[in-house]
């Protein structure tokens, strides 16, 4: 009985913790801009737009926050406002996807990072600065849909269930947008191109 109450009071907690940490705007910027500066770099391939665009959703946050209904983390909720701003701001702009050979705010070191091998020594950076290379190159040819949903889980490490939520998608349709994604992605950028996916949970859930 004790135990059922403890979590009771556990899980009421919960919204309210989340609650102040929307309030604090100088936290919320501290903690999630650079996950969110990166994977709105790497949809538009535009630093300064880029800036502008997650500024732009911490306002948006901020303004909202009392919207925040908790049923998913805050950063699926952030990411979410952010592809949808950055949606807007293409349709505005008609902008293209990874504009071919535009520098973005993310230099090719930091961008190794963005499937990064398990080794460490410098032939292995090398070698993944090379495939981050072809890695960008092969996503300008998916889809919004495929790019959006390849940055997400492999660049952001976001769940499928995190995804779906983000962009208001059935996430058996996320699942055939990665697996194509993948698919395209490794028949120009390799076969062996390392990713961070998980493997699927026990009894076919995957993470």
């Amino acid at each position: 009985m004790q135990l059922a109450l403890e979590a009771t009071m556990t899980t009421a907690e919960a919204p309210a913790r989340i609650a102040t940490e929307l309030d604090d705007i100088d936290t919320l910027v501290r903690t999630y801009r650079p996950r969110l500066l990166r994977f709105v770099s790497f949809s538009i391939g535009d630093p300064d737009m880029a800036e502008s665009i997650v500024q732009d959703c911490f306002v948006k946050a901020y303004n909202g926050r009392a919207n925040f209904r908790g049923d998913c983390s805050v950063n699926t909720w952030l990411t979410g406002i952010a592809l949808n701003l950055v949606r807007d701001q293409q349709r505005l702009q008609k902008f293209r996807f990874w504009r071919q050979a535009r520098a973005t705010a993310i230099d090719v070191t930091e961008a190794a990072n963005f499937l990064p091998s398990h080794e460490s020594s410098p032939e292995a950076r090398v070698l993944a600065r090379e495939q981050t290379l072809q890695v960008q190159a092969a996503l300008q040819n998916l889809s919004p849909n495929q790019r959006t949903i390849f940055l997400m889980r492999f660049g952001e490490d976001m769940s499928l269930a995190e995804i779906a939520e983000s962009i208001s998608m059935p996430i058996n349709t996320v699942k055939t947008h990665l697996h194509r994604a993948l698919k395209a992605v490794r028949a120009q950028a390799g076969p062996h191109t390392p990713t961070r996916a998980a493997a699927p949970r026990p009894g076919g859930a995957a993470r």
